[in-house]
């Protein structure tokens, strides 16, 4: 069982920073191709494949920054250019045109990612080009003699690195190309779940929701044994996280968010009151303590983005937050206040806690 967790957290990581560890196996690659070619005496190919490296490290930092479009393009076109060039000086039996099938399955897997609707097509053209480079090297430079005769040991080496670099990449996209679709149904499938099982708890984020909170705040009330708070938090922007990149996304940043919030509320109760509103039932704090606490759980959020896909997607939290007193008839009017401060903060600057109601 152990074993299977770390098989799935690997494989977890390898979906999510699947383009940052795409490039550093590329930069690798070359690295070694490098090292040969300084072997071999072969100084063009020498030359291309430090700046393919050069090419590969801006790539990372790119990747960095959830700019992916251009790493993309670049491995595409370095790749090409690569295999057109190494046959030309060290011929075809040393197999550098077979990186291109490598890239094939990098092309089709991160291109669903890239391209959406009519611009799925791109993809397809780009392999179309790839295929159509490889047939004609091999009629236009198959049988050609190349500029350099490296030896049978380099020749049989390149041979046997290009062959296990295209495995390994058919094999490693194609898992978790696998992965990340039953990963998707077997998510659907506890949602499904857990809405028969469990209709009190949000199936996205596991929090309580709105019929699973509000007995266990009356329940306090009732009690009346000790202070409470409500805080009642909304992600900013939301919508233009989900505009921008996309539904699955916008879920990623309110599960990271929630966990967040989770962590540093512990013996606290925490409900998805609906969409990206939450809110924190803060047993044993009066309003001061309650204030410093949102600060510092406001502050986390903002620093602490969230990563999707090599990107890093940055929300903050606006809050509201009101003490609960005799005065409160209805649990209802204690989350109202809460809620318009939440407003109000939104209104004024939003990533702000607000405490006091203003006139």
């Amino acid at each position: 069982m152990k074993k299977k967790s770390i098989i799935d957290n690997f494989l977890h990581f390898a979906v999510h920073n699947s383009f940052l560890f795409t490039v550093i196996i590329m930069g690798l690659i070359h690295a070694i191709l490098l090292g040969t070619m300084w072997y071999a005496g072969v100084k063009p190919l020498l030359y291309f494949n430090i700046l393919s490296v050069i090419v590969y490290i801006f790539c990372v930092l790119l990747c960095s920054y959830g700019i992916i479009m251009p790493v993309y393009i670049s491995i595409f076109m370095e790749v090409s250019l690569y295999a057109a060039t190494s046959v030309y000086f060290i011929g075809w039996e040393c197999g550098s045109p077979y990186f291109i099938f490598s890239i094939i399955p990098i092309l089709i897997y991160f291109g669903s990612f890239l391209f959406k609707g009519s611009k799925r097509w791109i993809p397809v053209i780009l392999l179309a080009i790839s295929l159509s480079l490889f047939v004609f090297l091999y009629l236009r430079r198959g049988h050609m003699v190349p500029v350099f005769l490296v030896s049978i040991n380099v020749k049989a080496f390149l041979m046997l690195f290009t062959t296990f670099s295209m495995a390994i990449s058919i094999i490693f996209y194609n898992v978790i190309f696998i992965y990340s679709s039953e990963h998707e149904l077997n998510r659907l499938e506890e949602e499904n779940d857990q809405l028969s099982a469990d209709a009190k708890e949000d199936t996205l984020t596991h929090l309580l929701n709105r019929r699973g909170f509000m007995p266990i705040i009356k329940e306090v009330i009732n009690n009346g044994n000790e202070p409470f708070c409500v805080a009642f938090c909304d992600i900013d922007n939301f919508k233009r996280i989900n505009d921008s990149y996309g539904h699955d996304c916008g879920d990623e940043v309110l599960i990271h968010i929630t966990k967040i919030i989770v962590s540093m509320m512990q013996g606290c109760e925490v409900c998805r009151w609906g969409g990206e509103e939450i809110i924190i039932l803060m047993r044993g704090y009066d309003l001061t303590s309650a204030k410093n606490k949102l600060e510092d759980i406001r502050n986390t959020i903002e620093n602490s983005p969230t990563t999707f896909y090599n990107k890093r997607v940055s929300a903050t939290l606006t809050i509201g937050v009101e003490e609960y007193s005799k005065s409160y008839k209805d649990v209802e009017d204690l989350i109202k206040v809460a809620d318009e401060r939440m407003y109000y903060g939104k209104q004024h600057g939003k990533n702000i806690v607000i405490d006091k109601t203003v006139e």
